[in-house]
């Protein structure tokens, strides 16, 4: 009685294994893939204070602080098929009572604006300081003409010039890149 209950348990098993439902696999699914990868990084930092808007040598007053940095990691080829988005985050932080104007400036190989990005920044002071925070979302045409730029050039500018000041300005940034491959 054992044995009849053994082979009909063996062939439900055996009967269901080749009528169960399989799938054929579509290979063709693999080009329907988008892998969207998100790279960050910190981008442009630095702290001014009083002694960064005169000129060491000669004691002159400048108006304008500027600092210039390669930026060639957009240049190659796959970076500029696959970018889709850029976006940068600036947050400076000024503790000095004058207000300022920062420029970012994205520049090609031959020196000419391909980009720019313009923050005001409101007069702050030492027990109160000022937070700026700006977020330049970079699409379409933009993306463009960022894949242009090999570097770029910062301005900090102060309005009109100054006896002695107490404060300082910080500039953190960081840039995060949207792509499809």
């Amino acid at each position: 009685m054992n044995k009849p209950i053994y082979l009909l348990f063996w062939s439900v098993l055996i009967m269901v294994c080749f009528t169960s439902c399989v799938k054929d696999t579509d290979f063709d699914q693999a080009d329907d893939i988008v892998l969207s990868p998100v790279l960050e990084l910190d981008f442009i930092y630095f702290t001014l204070d009083q002694s960064d808007y005169f000129n060491p040598n000669t004691g002159e007053q400048r108006l304008i602080v500027t600092d210039t940095t390669d930026f060639e990691i957009l240049n190659e080829s796959f970076v500029r098929d696959d970018l889709k988005r850029a976006e940068y985050l600036f947050k400076l932080e000024n503790s000095a009572p004058i207000s300022f104007l920062t420029e970012f400036r994205f520049l090609n190989e031959n020196d000419e604006v391909v980009y720019e990005v313009a923050i005001p920044i409101s007069a702050g002071s030492i027990a109160a300081p000022v937070l700026t925070e700006h977020i330049e979302n970079i699409e379409n045409q933009g993306i463009l003409e960022l894949t242009l730029a090999s570097k770029v050039v910062v301005n900090v500018i102060i309005p009109s010039s100054f006896e002695n000041i107490e404060g300082a300005l910080n500039l953190q940034s960081k840039t995060t890149y949207f792509f499809e491959i």
